[in-house]
């Protein structure tokens, strides 16, 4: 069974690198690792340009679509039968946690893994010790995501319509633990007040998807 890395993202010129290097290395030493697939969501930064530097599949949406659209971009993009996401502003990712996400949808013990930070930094641990039903660092089946519906226009929402999906037919859904893992925060990449219009908006795709 081969995986495909499918990284989001949308102006994240500054991180994305990083991340890239991170999953070239974990495939370097993980066959089971196909390809790695960056989607950029109409960023108006160099996010494209970063990631092609890298040598992987860069694929660009015209605008901003947001990540549902993005995401099902990247798995349309791919035939492999197990799918990997990362978000694209990861701070201490290191090849061990992508085996660790993969590692139970490989040996059949989930159908989905979830990333959960964990020392990383105060409020990036709490955010997803409260929801880690949200995390956007995920592991599935490729037949499973394309069975959930609405993924195009749900925009930040996608994470949660994932899980209720999942939850909804009790598939075994595993959390993992991403120790030293941390992200930007919208307020660290736009200044507190955009940071924070852009949080609440994130919110409301959250919610609309809650309630659903």
């Amino acid at each position: 069974m081969d995986f495909a890395v499918i990284i989001p993202a949308f102006n994240e010129g500054r991180t994305i690198g990083k991340v890239i290097d991170c999953a070239l290395k974990a495939q370097q030493m993980d066959s089971r690792i196909a390809e790695i697939i960056v989607v950029d969501d109409g960023s108006q930064d160099d996010t494209a340009l970063v990631a092609e530097t890298y040598g992987v599949k860069v694929i660009r949406l015209p605008r901003n679509l947001g990540k549902g659209a993005a995401m099902v971009a990247g798995v349309a993009a791919t035939q492999c039968a197990g799918i990997l996401f990362l978000d694209g502003d990861l701070i201490g990712l290191e090849p061990k946690h992508l085996k660790l996400l993969i590692d139970p949808i490989y040996n059949g013990s989930a159908r989905m893994t979830l990333g959960v930070f964990d020392a990383g930094r105060i409020s990036t641990d709490l955010a997803q010790a409260v929801a880690p039903h949200i995390s956007g660092q995920r592991a599935m089946f490729r037949e499973d995501f394309l069975k959930v519906k609405g993924l195009e226009d749900s925009r930040f929402g996608v994470d949660i319509a994932l899980t209720n999906y999942a939850n909804k037919w009790k598939w075994p859904i595993q959390k993992v633990p991403l120790r030293g893992v941390t992200q930007v925060m919208k307020e660290e990449k736009y200044g507190f007040f955009n940071g924070a219009k852009a949080r609440l908006k994130m919110y409301w795709d959250i919610l609309k998807q809650i309630r659903a």
